[in-house]
Parts: C-alpha cells; structure tokens; sequence
C-alpha cells in the first residue's frame, strides 16, 4: 500500500538534494517520477528545482488554483511515484489532493518542504501534510552551536534577525539562517536590547 510523505527540516538541511536523489534512484529503477513544485518558487527558473549542491532536475510547476488530481488525470504516460519540493507553499487542498491520488491511484507521493516560517508557525501546507501524511520524517541539520536546527531565521542585509513581514519571502543563504531555537531567541532578544533577569 502506497503512502503519502513528508520530509520536512530547516533551511540549508538538503531538502531538494534528497528529493532529487530520491528521483535518480527511482528512474534507475525503470520507475517514471512524476516531479512537481509551486509556481512561487520561481528562484531557479520556472521550471526548475536546483539543490544548493548542483544537482538539478526540470519539474511541472503546479499553480495555487491547479487541482493536482485533474494534472495528474491529463498526464501523458502513467507515473510510479510522485515528488514535490517546496510542498509547504502547497495550498491545504493540493495536499488534499496528493493524499487523493494516495488513495485512489495507489502511487506514493513523496512531500520535501519545510514545516515552519521565520516565525516558527507552520506553513498552510505544512500544517495539512502534517495532519494527513503516513509518514513524517524530520532531515535534521546543525545550529552554528552545534545543537539541531529548528528555526528557518530570517535575516536582513546586514545580518540583523528579522520579527515581522510576510510569511513568505524566497531567498537562500543571503535570506536566511537555519539555527536552534535557543539561539535564535538569544539573537532577537539581543538585538532588541531586551534584558532577562534571572528568577
């Protein structure tokens, strides 16, 4: 019985390198990878999914008013296996829809994305991947400190942390840092000059 996944982790954990190998591994096979991303993700082009390593593969881009099943319906030849990256800018009925083709069709859809924003809150999609997968897996990465990474931080041109602003906004190392939790707090507090007196 096919599953629906989500491998989720903070920025800079290899995400869309593992997606990509992922793909590489099921077309030596002989399987057929259906890979697909948001249109919002336009950083390496529109129809590109590029890792921070190199690797890179061409993918259909999926629009917020798509219904992926009716996609999926039209494709040309029959798939194996379904892979998205980014799935967090997914809306929560296209992850209805992953989980659908779960069901129906009996192909495993494997989901890459991050699960939380800037902010620690949950991205829409996030959120829906992780109320219906079967599977969730966390690919874990390192703090500058060395503890696990949690946070995606936010970072402005001269390195400062970024509270506030749209949940989204595309960017890589220039834009963000992946950091534990207690670090990350340490830095805001810090740079609002906000004292804590021990109790």
């Amino acid at each position: 019985m096919s599953k629906l996944y989500f491998k989720y982790g903070a920025m800079g954990s290899s995400k869309t390198a593992q997606a990509l190998i992922t793909k590489f591994n099921y077309e030596e096979r002989g399987m057929r990878v259906w890979l697909i991303k948001p249109s919002i993700d336009d950083r390496d082009g529109a129809d590109i999914i590029r890792s921070r390593i190199g690797l890179e593969a061409k993918c259909r881009v999926i629009t917020p008013e798509e219904n992926i099943i009716d996609v999926f319906r039209h494709l040309e030849e029959r798939v194996d296996v379904i892979i998205g990256d980014e799935c967090q800018f997914f809306t929560p009925d296209q992850i209805d829809h992953l989980r659908e083709i779960v069901n129906d069709y009996d192909i495993p859809v494997l989901c890459f994305g991050l699960r939380t924003d800037f902010l620690t809150r949950l991205f829409p999609g996030s959120r829906r991947l992780v109320e219906v997968a079967d599977s969730i897996e966390e690919i874990k990465t390192i703090c500058a400190c060395g503890r696990k990474a949690i946070v995606n931080a936010r970072i402005d041109g001269s390195g400062r942390i970024v509270t506030e602003g749209s949940q989204i906004v595309l960017g890589g190392n220039d834009c963000y840092i992946a950091m534990c939790h207690a670090c990350w707090l340490d830095r805001v507090r810090q740079e609002k000059n906000e004292i804590i007196f021990p109790l």
